[in-house]
Parts: C-alpha cells; sequence; structure tokens
C-alpha cells in the first residue's frame, strides 16, 4: 500500500477521489466512510463520462465521483475500507494533497476523523 508523503500535505488533509458506478453506490459509500469516522466529509459530485483503457479495450462509462476530505494518517484506513466496500475490481482511490485551508476547517476535519 502507497502512502503519500507527509511532507507533501503540510496540514496532515488530504482530497481523496474515487469514482463509482452509480448514484446509490456513492450514496453507500460516502455514509460508509463518514458513519465510520474515516472521512470529515464526502462530497458527491455530479455524473461525469469516464473513458479508460481496461482489460485491453477503450471504454466509455458514466461514473459518480466522491470527493473525501480526511487526514493523511487516515488514508490507508479510508483506502483499505473503500476496496473492501467498492464494486470495482480495482477503484479509483487516489489522494491529492491539501497545500493550504481555512484552519478552522483544517481543524474541524481533524476532530471528525477516528485516526
Amino acid at each position: 500500500m502507497n502512502t503519500p508523503d507527509q511532507s507533501a500535505t503540510p496540514h496532515g488533509a488530504v482530497v481523496i477521489i474515487c469514482n463509482c458506478p452509480d448514484a446509490a453506490v456513492a450514496d453507500r459509500l460516502a455514509a460508509g466512510l463518514v458513519e465510520a469516522r474515516l472521512v470529515a466529509c464526502v462530497n458527491r459530485l455530479a455524473p461525469v463520462r469516464s473513458t479508460y483503457r481496461w482489460e485491453g479495450r477503450i471504454e466509455t462509462a458514466e461514473e459518480v465521483p466522491l470527493l473525501a476530505k480526511t487526514t493523511l494518517t487516515a488514508y490507508p484506513a479510508v483506502q483499505d475500507w473503500l476496496s473492501a466496500h467498492h464494486p470495482y475490481a480495482v477503484p479509483e482511490i487516489i489522494a491529492l494533497p491539501v497545500a493550504a485551508g481555512l484552519p478552522a476547517y483544517l481543524a474541524w476535519l481533524g476532530t471528525e476523523v477516528n485516526q
């Protein structure tokens, strides 16, 4: 399991991107992550059209993106949880470092995540 570089996120916050096959799955995953206190907040975005290569063929699918805000420390647990609950064989689970943010928001984020 790859964990983001500690120096890449000075505030300890990351945003995880995870695409889902439909709104029902997106809602289930978002609620589960928040209920488990692995993330502070999840935004479900409008459906997008994804084009990618899978098993040698170019595929196009409508997906529902999630943006989950959490801590770098919690990332491995979030990755494990999403891998276990996501219907895709290889789900997109990537973390982007938060370079800066409103201090009060970042403090709230840290108190909502149990890691």
